[in-house]
């Protein structure tokens, strides 16, 4: 009876990890993703003229064009550099973790969450989701969807591989 409980058992935890595991799918993206890439652009969609707005709770908008981003996908740590340019924007050196979320019936999304220096969350734990709209061994483009003036807008993040 011990051994049939022990099979048992294991049978669940095996279960148990296969349903929390990432698809391959999931699992294919986080390789691509794995590198050290930089933010080319940021556009935008359904918002006319110039933008000036804060973006992930650090900088202006402007200030992350030119950003350089690292993923290390075997344990999904990364961080992002941005550099000083004039008056309007500082250099900041930002620690990561990141994933790839995978909601049910909808494409997959990057997640991330800011760390301080000794790697807590910040935000008060809140993070960022993108949808992830195209993916390649050498471009990535992520979409955040946001209201801008109390209409549906999106920013549309462009990246390259270095």
């Amino acid at each position: 009876m011990r051994n049939i409980q022990k099979y048992v058992t294991a049978f669940l935890v095996l279960v148990l990890l296969y349903s929390c595991s990432a698809s391959k799918e999931a699992r294919d993206m986080k390789h691509k993703i794995d590198g050290t890439w930089m933010l080319e652009t940021i556009t935008t969609e359904g918002i006319e003229g110039k933008v000036k707005a804060t973006i992930f709770n650090e900088a202006s908008f402007n200030c992350f064009v030119g950003s350089s981003w690292n993923f290390v996908s075997n344990n999904g740590t990364g961080s992002y550099n941005i550099n000083s340019s004039g008056s309007e924007c500082s250099a900041v050196q930002r620690l990561i973790k990141w994933s790839i979320y995978e909601p049910k019936d909808a494409a997959k999304q990057f997640q991330f969450k800011r760390l301080d220096d000794k790697r807590n969350p910040m935000d008060n734990g809140d993070g960022f989701r993108l949808d992830v709209s195209g993916i390649t061994d050498n471009s990535m483009q992520l979409k955040s969807h946001i209201t801008f003036e109390g209409k549906p807008a999106v920013y549309v993040y462009n990246f390259v591989k270095k």
